[in-house]
């Protein structure tokens, strides 16, 4: 490969580091193909860009960033894959559902996530687990909105219950 190709695609990676919060290497190397299509499939389905890239190059184009990401450099050994995402959890769902029972490919090997660093597969669950941004707002406003849905229900069965009285005393 010319040293013009390869600057080509450590800019690309650099690009694309910046441009997503969240990232996954993952070693995707023993899938067939008719798994590696799935996979793809459903990476494109959930909005999750998967790069299969060169070790070196990689970790060139880590280099190449503000940020410091030599604690990924222990990792970067075999085949890789990265997986992109806005979404933080997403990629860590998605190895966990493709993962096979017996080789465990594809293998989770590390992840830079909300700007914290994930290295081994024993925090694969962790990162399931991780709530997404849009969840978390969810769920703020859910605690937000109940008790004003409280004071809303009592008032209205309040309310039905004076009326009731009123009725039954006009009544009279």
């Amino acid at each position: 490969m010319r040293k013009e190709d390869k600057n080509t695609i450590i800019s690309t990676i650099a690009a694309t580091v910046k441009e997503y919060g969240n990232f996954y290497l993952t070693n995707i190397e023993s899938l067939n193909a008719d798994k590696t299509s799935q996979l793809r499939r459903e990476c494109f389905k959930q909005d999750i860009k998967l790069v299969v890239v060169k070790n070196t190059l990689l970790q060139k184009a880590l280099e190449s960033l503000d940020t410091d990401f030599s604690e990924l450099t222990p990792v970067l050994k075999g085949n890789t894959a990265i997986m992109f995402s806005d979404v933080a959890n997403a990629p860590a769902k998605l190895i966990e559902k493709f993962a096979d029972k017996k080789t465990g490919i594809p293998a989770f090997k590390a992840a830079y996530v909300q700007e914290s660093f994930y290295i081994g597969a024993n925090n694969l669950k962790a990162l399931v687990n991780i709530k997404s941004k849009n969840e978390l707002i969810g769920d703020v406003i859910a605690a937000l909105q109940a008790p004003a849905k409280n004071v809303i229900s009592a008032l209205q069965s309040g309310g039905s219950t004076i009326h009731g009285v009123l009725e039954t005393l006009s009544k009279r």
